[in-house]
Formats: C-alpha cells, sequence, structure tokens
C-alpha cells in the first residue's frame, strides 16, 4: 500500500492539463486486490470515493454538480467497467486519468507508458518478465509511446542495442547468421516479442514480401535492391523478384551503412561473398560491358570482373589506357578497394608501362649522351619506377594468376624493349662520346659534389647536413622529393650527377668527400688525398682534415639515439655526413635481392625521418639527400645471352659489372672507359664495364640486382637539396589539402534518389595535396539519413572538367518536415573533421509516398 499511495501522490501532484482545474484518477481494481485496505488511503487535498453497484450517477452527480466540483477526486471501483454504453461514467473517466495498481501497471508507470497502452504491455508480459530486460528498455528513455515503438524498443533490447533502432536491428540479425534456425536475435524476438513483429516490419521498411521469408532470401533482397540503384534493372531480370517495389532508397541506406561500418563490414563481405554465388551474379555480370557494372560494388564481383577486363584488354593489346586508368581511380572511392588494392595497383603500373611503350611506339631514340641522359632525367626513369612499384604490388599478392599474366607482359616491357632499347642506345653513346673523357656538358659531376654544393654553404658559415643513402636510384630519390614537397614546409628540388665510373660504392663515396685527388690501387683500394676512404672512422678523418668541426654517423645510430644524445652528439657540429644503406644491404645479398624494390619503399620512409629528425632535433635546415650511385635490377631469372666472359682480361678485379685492368684496347661487348679525369691514375688504370645491362660470368648467386657499370639506372646520381622553412618565416608556404565546393545551386531536393555535382577547387601540386572526404546527409539531430559515399580529391590536371565529380545519393523512406532543415555534411576523412555543412529542404511529396 506505501507503493500504491506513492504512486497516487505521484499521480495528482502532476502539473494541471489544458483547460483542467483539478484532479480526478480513477482506480480501477477488478480483482479487489486493495478493497479491504481503500479505507487506508488518505492523501492531502484529495476526497476518495468508492463506486459500487448503483451509484454511478450519484457519483456523476458528486463530481459535476454537487456543492464540491472543484476538488480532487480519487475514484476506487472494483466493478468491470468494459461495456462502455452501460457506463454512466465514460465521459468522465476518458477527461480523467485512470490507474490501476496490479504489476503491469507499475511497470508501465515505471516505463512512463500511458494507461491506453496497457493491453500492448499485458500482450508482451513474457518480456516484461526479466529485471534485465527491463533495465534495458528503461535505458532508452523514449518519451512518448505507440504500439509500434514499444514493439522496436523490446527488439533493440534484445539485441542489446545503444539507441531503438530498427535498422540497427536488422543488422545485428543478419550479422548473428544468415540461416534462421542459428540465429539467436531471431529466436529471441521470435520468443518475447513475435516472429511476425519482425518480418512485418522488415516488410513495411524495406519492401521485402516474399511468401517464403528467411534470413537469406532477406539479405539478398537488400543487397540486389542496393543494385539496382546504380545498375539497370533490365539487366537484373535473372534476379528482379529480389528487386523491392516500394522503400528501396531504404535498403540502399542499410546495406551503404553496413558496408562503411568501421568493424561490421567484415561479416557484410562475408555474407556478400555467399550471396553473388547464391544469385550466380558472375553469370550476369560477365554478359555486360564493363561501361554498365563500373560504379557498381554491393559484391566483390564486381572488382573481380573490372580487373579481368582490363587484364585482358591489355594482353589483347587494346590500347584504351585512360579508360583503364580512369577505370582504376574509380574503383579506389569504392568499399571493396582495399581487398583488391594490391591488384590494382599492379594493374595502373602496368598500364602506365603501356602508355610509356605507346608513347615511343617508334623506338626510344638513339640521340646524343647528353640529350639521352637528359631525356632519362625529364621522362625515361619512370619506366624504372613503373616496374619497381608493379612489384611491390605483386609481392604482395604473389600467388594471383591475374598477376601472373601481368608479370609476362612487365618483364617484356621492360626487360626486353625498355632496357634493351635504352641500354643499347646508350652504349652506343657512351661508346662514341664518354670512353676517353668521363663528362657531359651542363651535368655537374658527382666528383664536384663538396666543391660545387657543399663548401660554398661552409664558408658562408652554413650548416650543413649531406645524406648518402647507397644505391638511392634517380627514381626513388624523385619520389622522396615529391613527398618531401608534399608533406613538409621546407622547398626541396633535385638535379642529376654524373656518377663516377665504376659505379660501386668506394668510388661513390670517395668521390662525395672532400678531396683533391682520388686514387686507387693495384688492390682496388681508393684512397682519398692520400688516405683510405673505407669505414666511417676513415671518413670522418677525411672530414676533419678539411673542417674540424664535421663528423659522420650511420643512420642507425642516429636513430638509436633519443632527443637530447642527438643534440649532445652533434652539438657544434657544422658538417654531418650521415650514411644510409637500406637498399643496396638489401639488394646486394643473393638471398635477399629479391627484396630490393621493398627495401626501396622502406628507404623512402627511413630518409624522410631523417630530415624530420635533423629538422625537429637538430634545428637543420640545409640538407642534402644523394647517393654513391644506381642499380640495375630485374625480376626475371637472367638468360646466358645477358653475361659475358671477361676475355682473358688481366684484371685485378672483377665484380659482375665492371673490371678493372692496365691492359687498353677494345673488346668486343665492353666498353673501355678512361679513368684519367677520375682518379689520379699513376698505374695507368682501366675500367671495362659490359654493353648495355650485361653481367660478367662470375661464379656466385645474386646477379639480377648489380651496380658498376656504366648504364643510366648506375650513373645518373640524384641530387635532393632541401631547405627547411619554418612555419610563418619569408617564404613559407603552409602544407594545405586541396578544397573541394558542391556546385549546385539548388538546396531543396524533391526525388529521394537525387545526383550532385562536386568540384575540386585546386589541383594537387607541391604543398597542395590530396583530400579525402565522406559526404552523406544528416537531419537536425545529426541522424545519417542518406547512403555515404567518398570522393577522393587527388586530380593534378588543369582542366576544371578533370576536377569534376557527379555523386548519387538516396534518402532514406520517411517522413519529411517540408519546414525542416537538412544539411549535406562534407567531411574529411583523415581528420574526421567536417569542412563543409550544407542546409537543404526536403519536400519529397508525392514522390516519397510511391517511392518514384
Amino acid at each position: 500500500m506505501d507503493e500504491v499511495i506513492k504512486a497516487l501522490q505521484e499521480a495528482f501532484q502532476q502539473p494541471l492539463n489544458e483547460g483542467e482545474q483539478r484532479k480526478i484518477i480513477f482506480w480501477f481494481d477488478k480483482d479487489q486486490e486493495f478493497a479491504e485496505y481503500i479505507h487506508e488511503v488518505a492523501i492531502e487535498n484529495v476526497k476518495v470515493h468508492t463506486l459500487s453497484e448503483g451509484n454511478s450517477f450519484y457519483t456523476k452527480y458528486l463530481l459535476e454538480e454537487e456543492e464540491d466540483p472543484t476538488s480532487n477526486y480519487l475514484i476506487y471501483s472494483n466493478l468491470d467497467m468494459d461495456k462502455d454504453e452501460d457506463n454512466w461514467l465514460l465521459d468522465t473517466i476518458l477527461y480523467s486519468k485512470k490507474f490501476y495498481a496490479d504489476k503491469t501497471s507499475f511497470l508501465m508507470n515505471e516505463l512512463n507508458i500511458d494507461p491506453p497502452l496497457r493491453s500492448i504491455v499485458k500482450k508482451y508480459e513474457k518480456f516484461f518478465g526479466s529485471k534485465d530486460r527491463i533495465r534495458k528498455f528503461k535505458g532508452f528513455e523514449v518519451s512518448a509511446f505507440t504500439e509500434g515503438t514499444i514493439e522496436l524498443v523490446m527488439m533493440s533490447a534484445l539485441c542489446n542495442l545503444k539507441t531503438p533502432d530498427f535498422e540497427d536491428v536488422l543488422k545485428v540479425v543478419l550479422m548473428e547468421s544468415l540461416d534462421d534456425s542459428q540465429n539467436k536475435y531471431l529466436e529471441l524476438i521470435a520468443k518475447y516479442v513475435g516472429v511476425d513483429v519482425f518480418w512485418n516490419t522488415v516488410a513495411v521498411r524495406y519492401g521485402y514480401e516474399q511468401n517464403q521469408k528467411s534470413l537469406k532470401t532477406l539479405f539478398i533482397h537488400l543487397t540486389v535492391t542496393a543494385l539496382s540503384h546504380v545498375m539497370n534493372e533490365g539487366h537484373l531480370l535473372l534476379i528482379k523478384n529480389y528487386i523491392a517495389f516500394r522503400n528501396k532508397p531504404n535498403a540502399l541506406v542499410f546495406i551503404d551503412h553496413w558496408m562503411h561500418h568501421k568493424t561490421d563490414y567484415l561479416v557484410y563481405d562475408q555474407c556478400a561473398e555467399i550471396v553473388e554465388k547464391e544469385i550466380k551474379l558472375s553469370d550476369i555480370v560477365n554478359q555486360l560491358p564493363v561501361e554498365e557494372f563500373k560504379a557498381a560494388d554491393t559484391f566483390p564481383y564486381f572488382d573481380k570482373a573490372i580487373i579481368i577486363y582490363i587484364a585482358n584488354s591489355l594482353e589483347e593489346r587494346l590500347e584504351d589506357y585512360e579508360a583503364y586508368t580512369k577505370l582504376i581511380n574509380l574503383r579506389r572511392a569504392k568499399h571493396y578497394y582495399e581487398r583488391f588494392q594490391s591488384i590494382y595497383e599492379a594493374l595502373y603500373y602496368t598500364v602506365k608501362m603501356f602508355e610509356f611503350h605507346k608513347k615511343y611506339s617508334r623506338g626510344i631514340p638513339k640521340t646524343q649522351a647528353v640529350d639521352m641522359y637528359r631525356a632519362y632525367v625529364n621522362d625515361y626513369h619512370q619506366m624504372d619506377m613503373f616496374y619497381r612499384k608493379f612489384y611491390v604490388a605483386y609481392d604482395n599478392e604473389s600467388n594471383s594468376e591475374i598477376l601472373k599474366k601481368l608479370k609476362v607482359m612487365v618483364e617484356n616491357l621492360y626487360t626486353n624493349w625498355y632496357m634493351s632499347e635504352l641500354s643499347s642506345h646508350w652504349s652506343a653513346a657512351v661508346h662514341d662520346e664518354l670512353k676517353s673523357s668521363w663528362v657531359l656538358p651542363g651535368i655537374q659531376s658527382q666528383k664536384d659534389f663538396y666543391r660545387s654544393f657543399v663548401a660554398p654553404k661552409i664558408y658562408n658559415g652554413d650548416r650543413v647536413f649531406v645524406i648518402i643513402s647507397d644505391a638511392l636510384r634517380y627514381e626513388i630519390a624523385a619520389e622522396l622529393t615529391d613527398k618531401l614537397n608534399s608533406e613538409t614546409t621546407g622547398a626541396c628540388d633535385i638535379q642529376p650527377l654524373l656518377g663516377v665510373l665504376p659505379s660501386v660504392t668506394k668510388m661513390g663515396m670517395a668521390s662525395l668527400l672532400p678531396h683533391k685527388n682520388l686514387e686507387i690501387d693495384l688492390s682496388g683500394n681508393v684512397s682519398v688525398n692520400g688516405r683510405s676512404s673505407s669505414g666511417i672512422d676513415n671518413r670522418i678523418g677525411i672530414l676533419q682534415s678539411v673542417l674540424a668541426d664535421s663528423t659522420a654517423v650511420h643512420f642507425q645510430e642516429l636513430k638509436d639515439m633519443n632527443k637530447a644524445g642527438r643534440r649532445e652528439t652533434f652539438k657544434g657540429k657544422k658538417l654531418v655526413y650521415i650514411y644510409h644503406d637500406s637498399i643496396d644491404a638489401t639488394g646486394d645479398k643473393a638471398a635477399t635481392e629479391v627484396n630490393t624494390f621493398t627495401a626501396a619503399e622502406r628507404a623512402i620512409d627511413e630518409l624522410y625521418a631523417i630530415v624530420k629528425i635533423i629538422r625537429d632535433d637538430l634545428s637543420g635546415t640545409n640538407i642534402f639527400i644523394t647517393a654513391d650511385h644506381g642499380f640495375v635490377y630485374q625480376r626475371e631469372a637472367l638468360q646466358e645471352s645477358d653475361k659475358i666472359e671477361k676475355e682473358g682480361i688481366p684484371a685485378f678485379e672483377v665484380k659482375r659489372r665492371h673490371l678493372f685492368t692496365q691492359e687498353k684496347g677494345e673488346r668486343s661487348g665492353l666498353l673501355d672507359i678512361n679513368m684519367d679525369n677520375l682518379i689520379t691514375n699513376e698505374h695507368q688504370i682501366t675500367t671495362y664495364v659490359p654493353k648495355a645491362t650485361i653481367r660478367f660470368k662470375i661464379q656466385g648467386a645474386g646477379s639480377n640486382f648489380v651496380h658498376g657499370g656504366a648504364s643510366l639506372q648506375e650513373i645518373v646520381v640524384p641530387l635532393i637539396q632541401f631547405k627547411n622553412i619554418r612555419s610563418g618565416q619569408k617564404n613559407s608556404l603552409e602544407i594545405e589539402k586541396v578544397d573541394v565546393k558542391l556546385t549546385n545551386t539548388t538546396r531543396k531536393i524533391t526525388n529521394s534518389l537525387f545526383n550532385l555535382t562536386f568540384f575540386q577547387t585546386e589541383r594537387v601540386e607541391d604543398k597542395r595535396v590530396p583530400r579525402t572526404v565522406k559526404i552523406y546527409m544528416v537531419d537536425e539531430t545529426d541522424v545519417v539519413i542518406s547512403n555515404e559515399e567518398m570522393l577522393i580529391c587527388d586530380r593534378t590536371s588543369d582542366k576544371p572538367e578533370e576536377r569534376t565529380f557527379k555523386l548519387r545519393f538516396a534518402l532514406k523512406s520517411m517522413p519529411y518536415d517540408k519546414n525542416a532543415s537538412y544539411y549535406l555534411i562534407t567531411k574529411d576523412d583523415e581528420t574526421n573533421v567536417i569542412v563543409e555543412k550544407t542546409p537543404f529542404s526536403i519536400n519529397l511529396g508525392i514522390v516519397s509516398d510511391f517511392d518514384f
């Protein structure tokens, strides 16, 4: 009774509703559980009256006509008053409040469910028979209930959701299992709510109306309906029975939200693979031109079909390379791109190699040495980059049959055509122009590096850091330059140096040190100013003989120091040489040479990290990054025709790409290079290098990665000059992402399916870097009401039409208030910052009702 009286007191203390002058509460106690206690009820300012057989009319008179029509009344009744036509007090009861003191009533009071819904709560008393389920139900804090809301909240509680949302209920159910008999959440809903409630809700929201209902056919219905938004339904005739006739956008939005969930997408992907086999999607897709499904991503087979299409087209020499590139770029914003990323990247670089081949369809021109050298720097080196990038991707998916097919094409283009023609023409130019004097007009020599670049800065009092990366080929350095330009505030440029011959570490490293003369003895040892240049200690001695405040260090040693240790170690040093060798250390070993290109990727990141250390920890502003030499590498095993004997030349050093001898004279297949302008040549030493990319036949494994010869890949040495410019300094340029803007001027949506156009306002270049955004619609409470589209804004074109994107959106089928504001959200995918929030009004009218 204490609980009852407390509940009654709370009811009477509620504020008066509009038009009310007092509170009248009818307490119905049909089972007469409280009849003997009614006399104990005493509530301040409330009169208690018992309704009995025969006094209904008097009670009405009492409440409405007797001398006290303004008092609060509690009317207690244990009569059966279910028949409205016999109820004298019906109108009074309707404008009053009903009160029940049974378990259901207290539950409804606790859950803030209005009395008219009492029959619904009674219907689901099995659900409310658990304190845990009641706790979850109450935790949703719903302000106003209907029968549908109660059922939704119950299903949401059974699915352990944080907020009541049938989209999430459905996703939890489908994620559990597509087998109805194995699905615990469907079983719970059937037990406590009713399976018909679930299926009826699915039918209303998603238009699923199969006679034989199952979770698997429901998933097929949702995915195929979503697919019908991006494909002509005429192509889906074999599965048209799975396409909804109404509320189609809801299916698209549901599938889209599931696919884009940061973790739940994994289960979606598993289900999609099962279903695409069930509906024989491959039979449908394989009959269609790629244009008909290029934007579809509901199932993974679309990506497989697109990949096969491009690969087969390349094999058949169909030269629509621009279209293939656009297709790959289109797929980058699609759901399954990450799964197939390595294959797409391998495809992309294969396409770029075919494009290069088409550009030089008449062959790589045979020109003078300096022109060929400059052409390599300006253009040809990209082919080496494409080849390298292909194999980085290939090594991530080396069991892929598609990539094995591409590999044959790539090797044919790179090794059999590009390297064969380029190295042959270059060897001829070297033979004609460089044998007697290893110089090129207008090209700085590697051996003049210190005198031309470092010494002037030291003379001006600048502090200089020199990073030398062993075997940093020009094309790898070019990629590093782009990274430094786009990801730091510094100014960075790259130029080529003519590397020394032979292109080996001991020669290249020596030539980069300060020197008056370089010498090589008949044991092959290289000295600088009469001092051995081998090893870091000797190099420190050579540096300090020129500048006392200088030192050298290995990259790993620098990396292992903390910030304080770095500052202490290099305190007062005006010149620091830093040696890095990730590429050469990997490529020069037979066991690891296959990982050469992976090492190159790692080297770019490590060199970038060194620059950051110098900039941030050592306050360095003048940084040079260069190499001792480049390298030649091919993945396929070499043929016997790729090797040559040294023909009995009396050599005191023989490696795969060079030999040293005191003998002079022209030999078949070899280039004899005069060393006079490279070293102090007291011993009359000549170096022989095989023409093109031929290797000397010597014992041992490991002939795919080589250097020492005169190929452009070996002797075009990069020199990156990086000048750190702090933010706010004169000439500083902040790194900014390109902007993206909605170009549509109309801010009113009148169809649940609509297109919007976006424009990348600037092209990507230097400090203007790409931006990836997610775009979707929300209501005033930030609830997502549409599908989500991803836009990768990384276009480098000057043409506005090539920086324009058209996206398609679908709104959930639900009531929209034409006077309310809805928003198009453009969110940066990296930072999750909203870069634009555009208000829209939505007025679907009849279109929404019939879902045209």
